[in-house]
């Protein structure tokens, strides 16, 4: 993981772009973490899915369920997904 200046990255914006192929970029202003530069090849995915309402509403009501009512052992979980 690199780490680089808003100053430095802003003067070598490019290099950095290439850079965040390799591993995530953690930009710092006055020395302090403030954004990180990451590949979209790696992570759109999971990026859209970590700020999708949608699936964050899904996320909440399975975690209240498992809690009130319990959740399946594993195999049986996979069994049912791969039954469709």
């Amino acid at each position: 993981m690199k780490i680089a200046s808003v100053a430095d990255v802003k003067a070598h914006f490019s290099t950095f772009l290439k850079d965040s192929k390799k591993g995530p970029v953690v930009v710092t202003r006055n020395g302090r973490p403030a954004a990180i530069l990451l590949s979209v090849e790696d992570e759109l995915d999971r990026l859209a899915m970590a700020y999708s309402p949608k699936l964050q509403r899904i996320l909440t009501l399975a975690r209240r369920q498992i809690k009130e009512h319990g959740g399946i052992p594993h195999a049986d979980f996979w069994k049912e997904a791969e039954e469709g």
